[in-house]
């Protein structure tokens, strides 16, 4: 082969080679096909929307401190769609999600079990749930209200769904969470007496150094987080969990998100993009948070003012966050996945001694007037005979790339979300949203159920089987390994 020739050769060679190889930005177009949108929604109640629940009795909505809002996200990988919405609300009845969620349904496509809509458990907000104020007309107005505005939210972050970029990662906050189930001391233990009358119960909530000596399980300081940018690099959505309960200090009649509705306005700022369009959207989930709070154990109360510590909380909280989204890598090579199940649990319904008992009492169930403590657990007991021997309890998961979120309708205590995390094939890579996709009470362990408290006694706060938790906890786990086991790209 002449030199002339061999040199054609290769040059026809280099042509075809380059011809066939895509550039370095074709395949950015190619490779990243993962889009995200974010959105809120405002669902502030009108003035005279009830704000009791079950046990609390709040009154009426009298006045506005900070607009509530549906926090919403949708992820999209070019095949699967996740939505999420966060709701500033105590606690939503699974029917009032599932009516927001076939609206999303009908008008995006969204698969059901591809959303997950969650409340943060404010206490100065309305208690969504179905048949608990029967003769409030303004009650059940607000629950219609509600989950068109959900749909809404939703629908308007599918809207804005444009390339992006994803993170995330994780840092321990330890100050604000602490177990507020306590163990008495053995002197405390004869006057301690439950709402029925019965005594024995060695936990007691909320109980000071006087009575008690330590607390009845763990807490979780870790506060995860999921960052997402838009391609060009400018913030689109930072979506966090952390499991306490929440903070309070808001007075009496008033609204407000308290420190998950700080958090969300303080990231913005803090990220620089509150003047940004569209609108980057700050988003704090509720963890597993059903026996935490943020007062530790002979800790010496400070007197706040209102609104204070919710803000305290919510600002380190906020910068903490902050100082981690600027730290990740984000990229844009992900894959989404959801798994979903209905599990059958049984109601704890009440026997004929404790009706006798409750009809003692002479409360209808749908009594409005100010309630004593045995009063309010006779007009639950009351509640629960009319309950139906089992209920089917939606469990859900989603996986995001190697992350995985679980979803538990109850409130949720620290060590079940604990035990989720140690057991799951990303174990540091897992965390649990709680009050997801319905409202089912508390969930206590067995062991907690044979120590006794609060969160154990029977009412439409706690009707689940004394099995329930480890019954969702091992449903969890494997929606959890279903979601590993599929293949990924």
């Amino acid at each position: 082969m002449t030199p002339l020739r061999f040199y054609l050769l290769c040059i026809y060679s280099l042509t075809l080679l380059i011809s066939r190889t895509p550039s370095s930005q074709a395949q950015e177009k190619v490779k990243n096909t993962f889009r995200a949108g974010a959105a809120t929604s405002n669902i502030t109640p009108l003035m005279g929307v009830p704000l009791d629940g079950t046990i609390m009795q709040i009154g009426p909505a009298k006045d506005v401190h900070d607009e509530l809002y549906a926090r919403c996200l949708v992820l999209d990988d070019g095949k699967t769609r996740l939505a999420f919405a966060v709701i500033d609300n105590t606690m939503v009845s699974r029917e009032v999600y599932q009516q927001a969620k076939k609206l999303v349904n009908q008008h995006t496509g969204i698969p059901i079990q591809n959303i997950c809509i969650s409340a943060t458990h404010t206490h100065s907000t309305p208690r969504a749930v179905v048949g608990l104020k029967p003769n409030s007309p303004e009650h059940k107005d607000y629950l219609n209200f509600l989950a068109i505005r959900i749909s809404d939210g939703i629908r308007r972050a599918v809207n804005r769904l444009a390339l992006a970029k994803i993170a995330w990662g994780s840092f321990q906050e330890p100050r604000y969470v602490h177990n507020r189930r306590r163990f008495l001391k053995e002197q405390f233990l004869a006057a301690n007496k439950n709402p029925f009358g019965i005594g024995g119960e060695i936990v007691s909530m909320n109980a000071n150094a006087q009575k008690a000596d330590k607390e009845a399980g763990p807490t979780d300081p870790e506060v995860f987080v999921l960052s997402l940018q838009h391609n060009d690099g400018r913030p689109l959505a930072v979506f966090a969990n952390y499991s306490l309960h929440y903070i309070g200090g808001v007075p009496g009649g008033t609204v407000s998100a308290d420190y998950y509705g700080v958090f969300a306005d303080r990231i913005q700022q803090l990220l620089q993009a509150d003047r940004q369009k569209p609108a980057f959207v700050g988003i704090m989930s509720n963890g597993t948070s059903g026996d935490i709070n943020a007062n530790a154990l002979g800790q010496k109360r400070v007197k706040y003012a209102a609104y204070e510590r919710m803000t305290l909380v919510a600002s380190d909280l906020a910068e903490g966050t902050a100082k981690l989204v600027k730290s990740l890598e984000h990229h844009a090579d992900i894959t989404l996945a959801a798994a979903a199940k209905e599990l059958e649990l049984k109601v704890r319904k009440p026997d004929q001694k404790r009706i006798d008992w409750a009809n003692k009492s002479k409360v209808a169930a749908d009594h409005q007037g100010r309630l004593t403590r045995p009063q309010i657990y006779a007009r639950e007991a009351l509640f629960l005979a009319d309950f139906p021997n089992t209920v089917q309890v939606p469990l859900q998961a989603f996986r995001i790339g190697d992350l995985v979120i679980a979803q538990s309708p109850c409130e949720t205590f620290a060590e079940t979300g604990l035990a989720i995390k140690k057991a799951s094939p990303s174990s540091k890579q897992t965390f649990t949203i709680e009050l997801a996709n319905g409202y089912f009470g508390y969930l206590p362990s067995p062991q907690q159920f044979i120590w006794g408290g609060y969160e154990t006694w029977p009412a439409r706060s706690s009707f689940l089987e004394e099995q329930a938790e480890p019954k969702i906890r091992a449903s969890l786990i494997d929606l959890i390994k279903q979601l590993h086991q599929k293949p990924q790209p």
